[in-house]
């Protein structure tokens, strides 16, 4: 990383981020955002997009994917959180398995916000939460 932010640093302060956008951008109601940290120090924030026919609904994370891939930085720690309305909790929820292939792009090390019941904001690498991943088929020894 050619930032010396700590890593644990940086996951609360995706989660800081993340939390404040949403207030910011839904102030009433069911809101959401997708935060990544990449390897140049970029925090990306996203939302998923309003459509009128959910056959093509996004991930809230896709956008700030897609923001790295134009900066040509590598995502090193992905996050989305939601919640209810203004009053809930934001829950963190772990990211959807086309969200996780589209991380495996960066490599099986980026690390991935889950969700804990106990709220505890917890990260995992992808290959922690893909063990058996397809690409291991394909590594040469």
């Amino acid at each position: 990383m050619s930032t010396n932010i700590h890593v644990h640093d940086i996951e609360q302060k995706l989660f800081d981020a993340a939390t404040e956008f949403v207030k910011e951008r839904y102030p009433q109601g069911s809101g959401g955002a997708g935060a990544v940290y990449t390897d140049a120090g970029s925090l990306l924030i996203s939302v998923a997009p309003e459509v009128i026919n959910d056959a093509v609904q996004l991930c809230m994370e896709t956008g700030a994917y897609l923001e790295a891939h134009k900066l040509n930085e590598r995502v090193t720690h992905s996050l989305c959180v939601a919640r209810d309305d203004e009053n809930a909790a934001f829950k963190v929820l772990t990211p959807c398995g086309i969200c996780q292939e589209r991380l495996f792009y960066w490599g099986e090390d980026v690390k991935a916000a889950v969700y804990d019941p106990s709220g505890q904001l917890i990260f995992k690498t992808l290959s922690e939460l893909q063990p058996d991943h397809w690409t291991r088929a394909y590594r040469t020894e």
